[in-house]
């Protein structure tokens, strides 16, 4: 995408207002500072007034001696777009070389695409399934392994005394794993922190985030979120497997390995951005579906999450990918569990089966649903204040890897104290009795045949404790053990996310959610049998908490991140009871509202601070007001036809305009009008034609050389090689290339008065890369790229303009 040194604006009276030094408002009416920068091409200063270009690095350099006491401080701030980001190309390359293979395409050649389409996706969804398998089994063994050291530690201690070196064990084998997982993600692959679906869904709307789908990305991926759940910490396996199953779509999808540097030389045809794209929503469909045992959920996710573009087909495909991800999923952990054949656990998160009475619900029960889904969408909005001034923080002081890797230690180390100081201190005993589905039961100083309750939320993978809040028996939690742990894990679990460690948040959410919905039933069914007459009859219908606890998990997940029908159908299929599809979507809807109320939801507050110029579904409202002549990017670097090489060189080489996209134009011979518009060719393409030396001399007299075909620009893909690679030498500068083969000879345009809603339309729905702006008689006047419509956004004050960083 263009990186514009300068930005003329119709608005601004050109450069009078810059020559006299005004500083143009913004559009929200406040002043804009202003910035001088000295261009490194010509050395001639020029102020930028309204569209200013900030550069952040100059700004660290000349605050260095002030910043020399304390932690070095990068600015930060949410109002700026970060340049560094380039678009994918959406939108296909109707070229000479692309219509010609079309063309001699038969019908069966199509057939026998779409079949090789379906092969990818059934492959997507088996390794996705094989990954979810392998990531739960080795948490399992893991997990098992560190739970039984320490209980055995505990009971040992409890009896002779120093009980202190239990806790030491646990912090010290919870820091041991951390401090792993933080370190192969902090030093090796900083992209696979986090859960990954702020990035995906990046990826997914057209932003090339760099290193996203890359196969060390997902092996780190896969090493951390393991490293991160047997330590202890308050995250869950499952937001990682979607950015899994997204690495998978990307790589299978291209029939070979740029990092292993192996080519299969199949599915070359895939080989451009638009079917990548549609295959990467594909593998996040199989990764939700593999991680919740949901594969409509998947399908649903990936609509409402990931893709920008859609289409009937692409449903069937993806469906397709999610069932075989569950199936896969199924089947390997059937062998694992020795019962072959048994499908019947989907999932790496299991909810059980709400049976019998604990699935009725009343009419008079749903305003209470609805309150607490009120509650949801407060505690989320809450969390998510506190994570993003958190993140702020975190970008602005603990950015050296060494400091990410000791604050993910310390976290773990507290998440360990904590958790031992609630269990030490809680006498909340509850008989051990035969139906008691206790994984690591720890007596500590209850009487015998009873169990601590407290450890079986703590004491256990964070999985284990969302089943066992939602299908204990009534009676098996006290209210202040679940108060108690609601408050601590919120705060735990809002500390964690945002950690240089690969985790989700899906878990940790359902399961504060289901400690305080299960508190709220415990609390409704107390009222209610103390209050009233038939108090036998009614602690009946109220008898259950595991209801309130499923409708608090989904009240404060969907508080957290606003999703409402994808969510709505995974905790459908996760529970396998359709009997709480309304009362989950009306809490989720319910929680959305109040929720983005107060807040937006966690993934975009994360690809807010991270800069990214991500195109909403439609343009702010009050924009109609704006053209294209006002957004657009100018002057802008045209190519003739039959170019100049030595020209080409010099403006790929040119570092301060890092252009991506030229319009070509044709000089009509014997006048002296100006050059109209004829094509648009991409810097990637120059490239390629440099480094295969297409020159029109050459072509004259080599008759025997061999004509480039699609199949060079293909094997380019993805990683185009720099420009300063290519050797050009000075005869060949003087050489002339011919673009009219390569270019894109129907590019998209818009007149310079078209509306930004209408703009924006257009760009979204195609997903453009440029859209080229033409005066009445078709001559380049400028060129809109996402980060001129990315720019404008409705803030507090109306309609707000952002600032283009270089971060």
């Amino acid at each position: 995408m263009a990186n514009i040194t300068k930005k003329v604006s119709w608005s601004s009276r050109a450069d009078e207002s810059a020559a006299a030094g005004e500083a143009t408002p913004l559009l929200n009416g406040s002043e804009q500072p202003q910035h001088s920068r000295q261009l490194s091409g010509g050395g001639s200063i020029f102020q930028i007034g309204r569209l200013s270009t900030v550069d952040l690095e100059e700004e660290i350099t000349s605050e260095e001696d002030s910043l020399r006491g304390r932690p070095k401080e990068i600015p930060h701030n949410e109002k700026l777009l970060s340049l560094k980001y380039e678009s994918l190309d959406y939108d296909n390359i109707e070229n000479q070389l692309f219509l010609e293979e079309e063309r001699r395409m038969s019908y069966m050649g199509f057939r026998c695409l779409e079949i090789s389409r379906w092969v990818v996706c059934g492959l997507i969804g088996f390794l996705t399934g094989l990954i979810a398998c392998f990531i739960d089994i080795v948490v399992e063994q893991l997990a098992g392994i560190k739970y039984q050291v320490v209980k055995e530690n505990i009971e040992k201690f409890t009896e002779a005394g120093g009980l202190s070196i239990s806790l030491i064990l646990w912090a010290v084998l919870n820091f041991t794993f951390v401090m792993v997982g933080a370190i192969i993600v902090a030093f090796f692959e900083p992209i696979a922190a986090g859960s990954g679906i702020p990035q995906i869904k990046c990826y997914l709307n057209g932003v090339k985030i760099p290193r996203v789908v890359r196969l060390k990305t997902l092996v780190i991926k896969v090493c951390g979120v393991i490293c991160s759940v047997v330590g202890g910490l308050a995250v869950g396996k499952e937001g990682p497997m979607i950015h899994s199953g997204a690495v998978v779509a990307a790589g299978v999808s291209q029939g070979r390995s740029t990092s292993l540097k192996r080519d299969f030389k199949i599915f070359e045809y895939f080989r451009r951005d638009t079917e990548k794209r549609d295959f990467v929503s594909a593998g996040a469909a199989a990764g939700v579906s593999a991680a919740f045992g949901a594969p409509v959920g998947g399908v649903l996710f990936s609509l409402e999450e990931g893709a920008s573009f859609w289409n009937q087909m692409l449903t069937w495909r993806i469906f397709f990918a999610s069932m075989i991800s569950t199936f896969t999923l199924n089947f390997f952990l059937s062998i694992y569990h020795a019962n072959p054949g048994d499908l019947s656990n989907p999932g790496l998160i299991n909810f059980g089966r709400f049976e019998g009475d604990s699935v009725t619900y009343n009419l008079y029960e749903i305003p209470l649903f609805i309150a607490m889904g009120a509650i949801g969408g407060l505690l989320g909005a809450l969390f998510n204040v506190l994570n993003y001034w958190l993140t702020i923080f975190r970008i602005r002081y603990v950015h050296r890897p060494c400091l990410q890797v000791m604050e993910a230690m310390l976290v773990a180390a507290v998440t360990a104290t904590v958790s031992f100081t609630m269990i030490y201190f809680s006498n909340d005993c509850q008989p051990l009795g035969p139906e008691s589905t206790e994984e690591y039961p720890l007596q500590l100083f209850c009487a015998d045949g009873e169990y601590n309750s407290m450890a079986t939320a703590f004491f256990n993978t964070p999985e284990r404790s969302v089943r066992s809040l939602f299908h204990n028996q009534p009676g098996t939690y006290n209210p202040l053990t679940l108060g108690l742990f609601t408050l601590t894990y919120f705060f735990l679990a809002c500390w964690t996310y945002g950690l240089a460690v690969s985790a989700g948040v899906f878990i940790p959410s359902l399961l504060i959610g289901a400690a305080w919905g299960r508190l709220c039933g415990i609390l409704l069914a107390s009222i209610t049998s103390t209050s009233s007459v038939g108090a036998q009859h009614s602690s009946a219908i109220w008898a259950d908490p595991g209801k309130y606890a499923l409708i608090g998990a989904a009240a404060q997940l969907g508080g957290i991140v606003r999703m409402t029908l994808s969510l709505t159908v995974i905790m459908v299929e996760a529970t396998g009871n359709v009997t709480y599809g309304l009362p989950i979507m009306l809490v989720l809807m319910t929680a959305k509202i109040v929720g983005d109320y107060f807040e937006e939801g966690l993934y975009d507050i994360h690809i807010k601070l991270q800069s990214v110029p991500f195109l909403h579904w439609e343009a702010p409202a009050t924009s109609h007001w704006l053209t294209a002549r006002e957004v657009m990017s100018s002057p802008v670097t045209c190519l003739n036809r039959i170019e100049k090489v030595g020209t080409i060189v010099d403006i790929l080489s040119n570092t301060s305009t890092n252009h991506n996209g030229f319009p070509v134009v044709v000089q009509v011979p014997g006048s002296d009008e100006p050059a109209k518009l004829c094509g648009l060719i991409l810097r990637s393409q120059l490239i390629v034609l440099l480094k295969h030396k297409v020159f029109v001399e050459l072509a004259r007299s080599r008759l025997t050389r061999r004509k480039l075909q699609l199949k060079d620009f293909r094997d380019a893909y993805p990683r185009f090689p720099p420009i300063q690679s290519i050797h050009v030498s000075q005869d060949e500068r003087e050489c002339m290339m011919e673009l009219t083969e390569f270019m894109n000879p129907t590019p998209y345009t818009v007149p310079q008065e078209t509306s930004l809603p209408r703009v924006f339309k257009l760009f979204r729905a195609l997903g453009l890369r440029h859209l080229v702006v033409v005066d009445d008689e078709n001559r380049v006047v400028g060129l809109v790229t996402r980060k001129d419509l990315a720019r404008y956004h409705l803030g507090k004050h109306g309609l707000e303009e952002l600032q283009l960083a270089q971060t």
